[in-house]
């Protein structure tokens, strides 16, 4: 049995060096040998560069492949872990084509796990134990009001006038401005082409009170059926999204007037330049916050009303999205050799198991962590 890790980019190398550690057989492939080489190479020297037939070669039943490459790769390794009889574990979302792939590796005993990053992946996790501890108390009742909150952003610790750096190449924050979003506000489905269109401020519970701006993204109403909302559920607001420092609306809005339109050149212009003005410098710090909140209502009144919220800085470990991607990919690595995780297309584990213990080893990663009880 062999881990096959593809990529070693910023947001990749903590996962990948704690199972280096760990004495678990390993093949790292990358693009560019040198940079992962640099980034691993004290820990290993099966270093090789990453090619879609070599790594077919290399890859026999029971490994297990990584893809920590851009997202166009995860379906083509998924489906080379499918007919070697591999396994395959992935931080991103997963995409129809990776949900198609389902019936097959659940027939073969395959275990294909995505979503276990940050977001998608811990926020996940905080979902599942929210809606079960919910579940467990005298107060949960169908009939209940419920509102669902899941907001995460990565912002700088020290912040700028543009009110966000970059730590990697903008162009995938951009497109993102393109995206349109789905969720529930007030019993109804709210749809907006463009994510400054439902701008909202969230405070946040930290342990020094702090607001932020917030937004919806993507389609957030498939996730009511993966965190275990019953279909008679009443679900007055579902939500998740993203955090910005406050004032980025206000610092973007430049960006926002031309983004929709851009041609790709004419966007790949625009984040090329937002590289090299807003970049994060050598050893600067990059902070993360994540917050998912349940609230449950009777007659008006809040009966349950939990966040569990995170803050994480970088640090002398490196940057804290790094440590937030990429430490959680590695537990799925573990897990899946460990056969904890049921075959099939999956994303980051429901079972309460798995959900307390990854959680309870987040508090390794960041420097807050915690449940707050609004009610208490």
């Amino acid at each position: 049995m062999t881990v096959h890790w593809c990529g070693t980019g910023l947001s990749t190398v903590p996962g990948l060096r704690r199972l280096l550690g760990r004495n678990i057989p390993m093949t790292v492939w990358n693009r560019t040998t040198a940079k992962a080489e640099a980034a691993v190479g004290d820990l290993t020297d099966d270093i090789r560069a990453f090619d879609l037939p070599a790594l077919s070669t290399a890859v026999e039943k029971g490994d297990v492949i990584v893809s920590m490459l851009p997202g166009d790769w995860h379906v083509p390794l998924a489906e080379l872990a499918l007919a070697k009889g591999a396994d395959f574990v992935s931080s991103s979302y997963i995409a129809p084509e990776m949900r198609a792939l389902d019936a097959a590796a659940k027939e073969a005993d395959l275990r294909f796990v995505n979503e276990v990053g940050l977001d998608p992946g811990l926020d996940h996790l905080m979902a599942h134990w929210l809606v079960a501890d919910y579940r467990a108390t005298s107060e949960f009742d169908k009939d209940n009001a419920l509102s669902f909150t899941s907001y995460c952003g990565g912002v700088p610790k020290v912040p700028n006038a543009f009110r966000y750096k970059f730590s990697w190449a903008p162009v995938g924050v951009l497109k993102a401005l393109r995206s349109p979003s789905r969720s529930i506000r007030h019993f109804t489905e709210l749809e907006v082409a463009h994510p400054w269109e439902a701008l909202t401020r969230y405070d946040a519970p930290l342990p020094r009170p702090e607001s932020f701006e917030v937004y919806p993204n993507r389609d957030s109403l498939p996730f009511m059926t993966d965190y275990g909302f019953a279909p008679d559920w009443k679900v007055k607001d579902f939500v998740r999204g993203t955090l910005r420092l406050n004032g980025w609306a206000d610092a973007w809005d430049d960006i926002f007037k031309v983004a929709p339109k851009a041609s790709d050149a004419e966007l790949q212009a625009i984040a090329d330049k937002l590289l090299q003005e807003n970049a994060y410098e050598e050893g600067e710090a990059d902070r993360v916050v994540l917050c998912v909140s349940l609230r449950a209502e009777k007659d008006g009144e809040a009966v349950y009303h939990k966040t569990y919220v995170m803050d994480a800085w970088g640090d002398a470990r490196g940057s804290a999205m790094a440590r937030l991607v990429s430490t959680p990919v590695s537990w799925a690595v573990e897990s899946v050799l460990a056969r904890e995780i049921p075959a099939g297309v999956s994303a980051a584990p429901s079972d309460l198991r798995l959900v307390n213990r990854w959680l309870d080893s987040v508090h390794g990663l960041a420097q807050h962590l915690m449940v707050v009880d609004h009610l208490t």
